[in-house]
């Protein structure tokens, strides 16, 4: 404990303010810490994480690892690049595992008690090799939508080695625990290989596209809208985030710089259909049509394809032509969700009360953590900032457990491909033409066609 710097009486946040890399993963090791270790093992996660592709792993000052895991950094992650990098899971097999057979040699007790406490972070870190869905498969039986595409030959070899040492020294327990959890993962694996090669041609983009918007139920437009949300959405990795708010480099952060992309192209698809209607009564029916799309988005907890409509109908080129009444205070009864005023409260106090599943609006997230990140230095008096890494896994923790729980919905490829990944869409500029042509400025309200015809 001489090494960890501990909260003064009074102050805020975790107990531990912050230590040296080797003294916080010891201290998040001893699981009998029951409410501590929660935290301590939080900060410690996202301490790793926290930093660029290519150095998660590095001695550096900032790395949170033991100084003998540089022989094992250019295996895991120096040679990868971004694209064919080792996720988090798996930087976390080679970081556990090495871990544990530094210190189960020993026969000093504290020692031993530390190699098999990282065992079990081993065990439980294997157990979420199989967190992300395969791209296209859902819906699939939510037990078994856990893709292990992140369980390597590589990763595998290790864990079989581990296991076949394990036997060695006489630790049988430990052994059997470690091989049913890999072979557990494997025969998972065989089963979603097999139920994806059984998916209908339709299911791969040959299904005709229909007409238009008011061919579908607006209740299943927003269960379609939400399965390709959850598709992305549960790709992003936790690393990528904290990289966007650290240096906003879409190479560093694949996935979610394609969530972001899915969010743009839905805002701009919805203004374009509703901008390239000819007749007011044309437009404004859309309109309507795209408020019960996020009456029932809001149900499903859908706040990312919500918002990307809210943000296409309050735009300034839709929000300036002729409405009818009732229209426009319906369309602001929608916007009080988001409005910004005290940081978002109206918005924050809905997302705390879903049920998951969920998909949140990562903007304000994203947000969040470039404060903290602009506002809170890496290190104090020499030791890693605990209350940082604190802070970012608050703000990161519900994300997780959004990404843990998963949408029961069934692809319906009729609404899918006529969405055509909201690709047919214009630019700011031609929506500006389009709304000027419809309403030039400096002219006085005109009656729509609607009103017109009482």
């Amino acid at each position: 404990m001489a090494r960890l710097t501990l909260k003064q009486e009074g102050d805020d946040g975790p107990d531990v303010r912050g230590g040296s890399g080797d003294i916080l993963l010891v201290h998040a090791t001893e699981t009998d810490r029951k409410e501590r270790v929660g935290a301590v093992v939080a900060g410690c996660w996202l301490t790793v994480e926290a930093h660029p592709w290519g150095q998660v792993m590095r001695l550096q000052s900032q790395a949170l690892c033991f100084p003998a895991l540089s022989e094992l950094s250019s295996v895991v992650l120096d040679n990868d690049g971004p694209r064919g990098r080792k996720n988090k899971f798996q930087t976390g097999c080679f970081f556990n595992t090495f871990t544990y057979e530094k210190f189960s040699p020993f026969s000093d007790t504290f020692k031993k008690r530390v190699s098999k406490n990282t065992f079990f972070v081993l065990v439980r870190v294997v157990d979420e090799l199989c967190l992300l869905p395969v791209p296209g498969s859902l819906p699939f039986p939510v037990a078994l939508t856990r893709s292990l595409v992140e369980l390597t030959e590589e990763i595998l070899k290790l864990l079989m080695e581990l296991v076949f040492r394990l036997v060695c020294n006489g630790e049988l327990s430990l052994a059997r625990v470690l091989r049913k959890n890999v072979l557990d993962k494997v025969g998972q694996k065989k089963l979603l290989k097999c139920a994806d090669s059984d998916r209908p041609l339709a299911a791969r983009g040959v299904a005709a596209r229909p007409g238009t918007l008011h061919d579908f139920h607006s209740h299943e437009i927003a269960e379609q809208l939400t399965l390709l949300d959850a598709e992305l959405f549960y790709k992003i990795e936790i690393p990528e985030v904290l990289l966007w708010a650290k240096e906003q480099n879409e190479e560093k952060s694949p996935n979610l710089t394609q969530f972001t992309e899915h969010f743009n192209n839905m805002s701009y698809w919805v203004r374009s259909i509703i901008m390239l209607q000819e007749k007011a009564q044309d437009r404004e029916r859309l309109l309507l049509k795209f408020i019960k799309i996020m009456k029932h988005l809001r149900k499903l907890n859908n706040f990312n394809s919500y918002l990307a409509i809210l943000s296409a109908l309050d735009s300034a080129p839709i929000r300036r032509l002729e409405w009818q009444k009732q229209t426009s205070e319906g369309l602001a009864e929608y916007c009080t969700l988001i409005d910004s005023s005290s940081s978002f409260r109206a918005y924050r106090a809905a997302l705390s009360e879903v049920e998951p599943p969920c998909i949140p609006y990562l903007g304000l997230i994203l947000q969040d953590l470039t404060f903290v990140h602009l506002g809170n230095p890496d290190h104090i008096d020499g030791k890693v900032n605990f209350s940082k890494r604190w802070q970012q896994f608050n703000i990161l923790d519900s994300m997780r457990c959004f990404q843990q729980a998963h949408y029961d919905i069934r692809r319906n490829d009729d609404i899918i491909n006529f969405f055509n990944d909201f690709s047919d869409h214009l630019a700011e500029e031609a929506l500006w033409e389009l709304s000027l042509k419809i309403k030039p400025r400096n002219i006085t309200r005109r009656k729509t066609d609607r009103e017109e015809k009482t």
